[in-house]
């Protein structure tokens, strides 16, 4: 069975042979797949009537465990933005009636952002509809095949997250 990137490396291999082009075997399907994954997470977003920057924002409330709350620089560390485009962000989630800003009981100066039951129920919403979205997307590996794959990205991705941004 050949796929897009096997033309492409065949096409580099008659027009480069001096060069080993053997890394876009890999590298080019992940990328490929990384789109693929995106449009099919934008698909689900959209429907919840959500941009993927709220969904960030609402899972990592989410993850957080009941009270569903976290301090700005908590979603700060979480989502990998700076400061000024969180405030924004959590601006525009209140607006939208999706979190709430509360004093922290141990920090006078200090807001915690917490989930309302209407971004707990749109962000848990999302979250099943996208993972039917992502099994759909893995179904054609088998159980073995998806730990394997998973072990193998990990291996690649450990010394990006390891590196400070």
């Amino acid at each position: 069975m050949e796929d897009e990137v096997d033309r492409l490396v065949a096409a580099w291999n008659a027009e480069r042979p001096d060069l080993d082009v053997r890394p876009l075997h890999v590298l080019s399907r992940v990328s490929r797949l990384a789109r693929h994954l995106d449009r099919a997470r934008r698909a689900v977003f959209v429907a919840h009537d959500l941009e993927s920057w709220e969904f960030d924002v609402l899972t990592a409330l989410r993850r957080a465990g009941g009270p569903y709350q976290l301090s700005p620089g908590r979603l700060l560390r979480a989502t990998l933005v700076t400061s000024g485009t969180m405030t924004n962000r959590i601006d525009r989630l209140a607006a939208a009636g999706l979190v709430e800003r509360h004093p922290d009981p141990l920090d006078k100066r200090g807001v915690l952002v917490r989930l309302t039951d209407a971004g707990l129920k749109r962000v848990d919403a999302a979250f099943a509809d996208l993972l039917d979205r992502e099994h759909a997307i893995l179904e054609s590996l088998s159980p073995a095949e998806r730990e394997t794959l998973a072990n193998l990205l990990r291996t690649l991705l450990v010394p990006f997250d390891s590196t400070p941004a």
